[in-house]
């Protein structure tokens, strides 16, 4: 349960082992046809492992990339091209607008830029025009002909002046109307809606005829092929969380592995929670994962310790007893243990069992004890 430490201690008796290995023995007793057939069974090796204490906590995968998808440009909706729950990839039309008055303006625009270089042209040759003027009255000066007249000099370059701040602005006017005219292209290009990244459809906000503003919503696209891991950890179970820290994810009966991303540093004084990413350590895009998809961190809250641990599936309780079969010389040895606290598919063994002994996992609820097995 989520904000409790969870474990569970399973003690015995020497007395009550004694009796429980008894009852199999009678049983064996019982039965000597049954216990000299081989029984084929599944083993799994007593291990030394470094394990931690851990304390479970709910998350949630999310996406890393998901949102509405806004028109970037004002008009009826011509064409919707998706449905909810389509895939799409990065660069796919979403929808069209009307483009009639969209192709207008930006004819108009292009209009305008041509008017403009027109006048620039213009401009440009009057310019040039008075500059061969001026040239014409500098070379009399310099060759003092009676011919040059200083008021007619000065009155040239002042026309010069007036013509080059003319052309000067007809360049900026050109360069105004040559902006229009990119804007109005971009506006063109943006009626067709794309997909700014690859994901599902899940929600539709506007419909074929629908007139939507600059920053509308279209569509809601959710990128699952992008997930990481997110969970709201109790303040005072975070300090074992750094970045780069490996976490066991439990979901759907699998188990798993995440490393941490980082720590919000951001406390909810409502919960006392910090929020923790993750990134998975296992394949996210196989199309059976969705956002919001619960799963189980086991956060580390102690430091790693090495202990003797056996397979869950391995331990059987008989009369409030815990005991394994071993599997010695080819048959199967009844072997009374006592075990702690169970880490992920594991019991902790603090007593019965060494590293390296197999221990049968499957069809054991059957077996009697010196039965002969196979694997």
């Amino acid at each position: 349960m989520t904000g409790r430490i969870s474990y569970r201690l399973f003690a015995t008796t020497r007395s009550g082992v004694l009796a429980a290995v008894l009852a199999l023995a009678s049983a064996v007793s019982a039965g000597p046809a049954m216990a000299q057939s081989a029984a084929v069974v599944g083993v799994d090796e007593v291990r030394r492992e470094a394990v931690s204490q851990t304390f479970p906590v709910i998350g949630r995968l999310v996406a890393r990339r998901a949102g509405v998808v806004a028109a970037q440009v004002a008009g009826p909706v011509a064409e919707m091209r998706v449905d909810v729950g389509d895939r799409i990839e990065a660069g796919a039309v979403i929808a069209t607008l009307v483009r009639d008055r969209l192709r207008a303006d930006r004819e108009q625009r292009a209009a305008d830029v041509s008017e403009q270089q027109a006048r620039l042209r213009g401009a440009d040759a009057e310019v040039r025009l008075k500059k061969q003027e001026l040239e014409r009255l500098v070379r009399l000066k310099e060759g003092k002909s009676a011919a040059f007249r200083q008021a007619l000099y000065d009155d040239t370059q002042l026309e010069l002046d007036m013509l080059s701040g003319e052309m000067a602005e007809a360049e900026a006017r050109l360069k105004r109307s040559q902006a229009q005219l990119q804007r109005a292209e971009i506006d063109l290009r943006d009626a067709d809606i794309r997909a700014p990244f690859p994901g599902v459809v899940s929600l539709k906000h506007t419909e074929v005829g629908a007139f939507v503003n600059v920053g509308a919503a279209i569509v809601t696209i959710i990128n699952d092929g992008e997930l990481e891991i997110e969970a709201d950890v109790p303040a005072d179970r975070i300090r074992a969380l750094i970045a780069g820290t490996a976490v066991g994810v439990r979901f759907d009966g699998r188990n798993q592995r995440a490393i941490v991303r980082a720590v919000i540093p951001e406390e909810n004084p409502l919960t006392r929670t910090r929020a923790v990413r993750l990134t998975p350590g296992f394949d996210t895009e196989d199309g059976t994962f969705a956002a919001n998809q619960s799963v189980v961190l086991d956060i580390p809250i102690s430091q790693p310790r090495d202990v003797v641990s056996v397979h869950k599936d391995a331990v059987l309780n008989r009369q409030g007893n815990n005991m394994v079969y071993v599997v010695d010389d080819g048959t199967a040895q009844v072997r009374p243990i006592r075990i702690g606290d169970a880490v992920g598919e594991r019991f902790i063994v603090e007593e019965g069992l060494t590293p390296g002994e197999q221990v049968v996992v499957r069809g054991n609820e059957r077996l009697f004890p010196g039965q002969p097995v196979s694997f």
